[in-house]
């Protein structure tokens, strides 16, 4: 399995607009972040979880020429509105799959009515196939993947594991339950916002906590915002298994 890091950046990304903070200004390309999204293959199957406003460029970064579906984490617009942008996919291959909670397919059939309307569509919209997650296994493809179910702030979000790697991005609170769900991971993804506290995210101390109690083999942070600092200071403090993840970074599992 391959993981490619499309973007690992908060809902503003790094530089912001019209910034003058020191990290927004950085000339180390780890500093720049679009909006946080990862790329999941194996074998011949190639799945996005998330697609945010970047999503188009994204693509066309990893040079990703096929998906067999999107996997939505919530439905906040960092994390879906680039749900258009796949209608290359769909001209090219058909209708595609989307995953996610039913509150957030209603969500998406708001924001985005033209996609899921069944009488008198635009020829030019794509078509997608909804896939309602429950708090439950589920496979895609060949896959079995099972969701955590976090709280962000209150909104209900889900994290995935696939096989001995797992992602969860946008976490605050997670249940003991949930976190049986993580054990023996090669690989943990997770949320670090920021050095002070945040009301919906873990700031780098609760992450840093979080992976202590997960105890993956390796551990790599994600959405992340200028606050948090400089990425090779920040890493350079990190305990010995966790790393600051960037843009373009690929693990293979």
């Amino acid at each position: 399995m391959k993981i490619t890091f499309l973007g690992t950046g908060t809902s503003q990304g790094i530089p912001i607009i019209g910034s003058n903070h020191p990290v927004c200004l950085s000339d180390d390309p780890k500093d720049k972040r679009l909006r946080v999204s990862i790329l999941v293959e194996w074998d011949n199957y190639t799945y996005v979880v998330d697609c945010g406003p970047d999503f188009r460029y994204q693509m066309l970064r990893a040079e990703c020429s096929r998906i067999d579906g999107v996997l939505f984490t919530h439905e906040h617009s960092d994390h879906v509105l680039g749900l258009d942008d796949i209608r290359p996919f769909y001209f090219k291959q058909g209708d595609i799959n989307v995953y996610a909670h039913k509150r957030v397919i209603k969500a998406l059939k708001k924001r985005f009515n033209y996609i899921f309307k069944t009488k008198n569509k635009y020829p030019g919209a794509p078509t997608v196939i909804t896939n309602r997650l429950k708090n439950k296994p589920f496979v895609i493809s060949d896959l079995e993947v099972i969701p955590i179910k976090g709280l962000h702030d209150k909104l209900q979000v889900f994290g995935f594991r696939f096989n001995d790697f797992a992602y969860l991005t946008d976490m605050k609170t997670v249940s003991e339950k949930e976190i049986n769900k993580l054990k023996n991971l090669k690989a943990l993804v997770v949320n670090a916002l920021r050095i002070t506290p945040h009301q919906s995210h873990f700031n780098l101390e609760e992450a840093l906590l979080f992976i202590k109690k997960v105890n993956p083999e390796k551990a790599y942070l994600t959405h992340i915002s200028h606050l948090l600092g400089f990425h090779e200071e920040v890493e350079s403090k990190l305990p010995e298994n966790v790393f600051l993840a960037y843009d373009g970074l690929q693990l293979k599992l």
